[in-house]
């Protein structure tokens, strides 16, 4: 039956693909199966789905530097290139110690989908390094990202592939890439990667841009379930630039906040809690420990609380199948990349559980990156609320018709938005043919 999880042996949940452990398929195994269930809608353009499953390209590389103390410390880095059909690559940058190279690929077979889903001129791309951000200098921190950026500019480039934040990474990191690869180049590149300083031809409203994406999409999806945000309870995983910001739109939309996580602390209050003041608290100490305006609940016990809306805005995995068999939201959005597993996410369609897929829901973060690669292009720049807007209108526009292609075949939000994206990138991979 279509959308029921079967699992494949490990050659097929690998894609076919030589270089990738079968012993440790995740997260790449949950992009390929949610590929193949894709297939049966496909029409005429089956015959190239392969292209889907096989990453464009992928960069190895060696980043050396010499630490604080004087020894020579080597990390390991990526680039993938999923997909370059519809345009040049986009996608974030993690730093992150348990970074693989099959996490990379998962996360750019996503982007890939995201930015054709809701209509950007972009294929899908991902690159990280094994590092904790923590564990390092400052001073080790910018040359570790120096030499990573020198050493994947060979395949990135305003019109080739642009990277922009993720897990780890943030404004100043992209800073330091962008004066990299400027100097690499001879010349001032602003549009090689998004999520600048502002000084630096950074776009309005960039930071708030996912957090406000995931927003949209669950009070769209509350307004098609009739379910009134005022009063609504919502659970939030991940406290960060994503979780954070979607907690303090949902407090300003009336909603209240009941639970709240991050890396130090798991905090509840059912009657509601204070938003701005813990995201003070967290600006102030790092994290949620130590926030007197919640008690603590175990790790598990967060995963079972009763909700409206349930946000997991951290890293993928989080939702296995065990746990959606005791999540009690009546909405789940997917703030982070990849959070629902493809077995979770059929016990949570069968228990009458509307996911809004990541590939929708955080779609708002690249699609303002997208704002700020057209502003640097032009050197016109437009204001927040001019920002907001058409954040607001291409949210909106890619959820409905997004809603529309679920009801009409009767499947899940994660396979409509698959099937509207899959035709996109298909077509334009068949009008380009192959070359040579």
């Amino acid at each position: 039956m279509t959308g029921m999880h079967t699992p494949l042996n490990d050659t097929s949940r690998l894609g076919g693909l030589s270089y990738l452990n079968p012993l440790a398929p995740e997260p790449w195994a949950s992009f390929v199966e949610q590929i193949e269930r894709v297939r049966p809608h496909l029409g005429s353009l089956e015959r190239w789905v392969e292209t889907l499953i096989r990453p464009k390209r992928t960069l190895i590389v060696d980043v050396p530097i010499e630490r604080d103390d004087g020894t020579v410390a080597h990390y390991e880095g990526y680039r993938v290139q999923h997909n370059l059909s519809r345009g040049p690559g986009k996608g974030g940058i993690r730093f992150h110690p348990d970074v693989t190279l099959n996490e990379v690929m998962a996360l750019a077979g996503w982007m890939t989908i995201k930015n054709a889903a809701v209509g950007l001129p972009f294929g899908g791309a991902k690159g990280g390094v094994r590092v904790d951000p923590g564990s390092v200098s400052k001073g080790e921190l910018q040359r570790i990202t120096r030499r990573f950026t020198s050493e994947i500019g060979v395949i990135i480039g305003p019109d080739r592939d642009i990277p922009a934040p993720d897990v780890g990474t943030n404004a100043m990191t992209m800073a330091v890439m962008m004066d990299t690869f400027s100097m690499n180049r001879g010349g001032t590149a602003t549009g090689v990667v998004t999520g600048k300083p502002i000084a630096l031809g950074g776009s309005l409203g960039r930071h708030e841009a996912t957090g406000r994406g995931v927003f949209i999409t669950a009070r769209e999806a509350a307004r098609h379930q009739q379910i009134p945000l005022e009063g609504a309870r919502v659970v939030v995983q991940g406290f960060g630039n994503v979780g954070g910001i979607g907690a303090r739109m949902f407090h300003d939309a009336g909603a209240r906040v009941i639970a709240v996580s991050d890396h130090t602390a798991i905090l509840v209050n059912h009657g509601g809690i204070d938003i701005p003041a813990a995201l003070a608290h967290v600006a102030a100490n790092g994290g949620l420990a130590g926030f007197a305006g919640a008690d603590t609940i175990d790790a598990e016990a967060f995963w079972g609380l009763e909700c409206e809306f349930l946000v997991p805005a951290a890293l993928e995995g989080q939702i296995t199948a065990e746990r959606a068999e005791r999540i009690r939201a009546r909405i789940v959005v997917e703030g982070a990349n990849g959070p629902t597993t493809p077995a979770a996410d059929d016990i949570l369609r069968e228990r009458g559980v509307l996911v809004v897929p990541d590939v929708l829901a955080n779609a708002g973060g690249v699609t303002v990156s997208y704002f700020e690669w057209v502003q640097d292009f032009s050197s016109f720049f437009w204001t927040e609320d001019e920002i907001n807007a058409r954040l607001e209108r291409i949210m909106v526009s890619a959820f409905d018709a997004i809603w529309k292609i679920a009801q009409e075949k009767a499947i899940s939000l994660r396979t409509a938005a698959f099937v509207v994206a899959c035709h996109r990138v298909l077509e334009a991979r068949a009008e380009r043919g192959l070359y040579p």
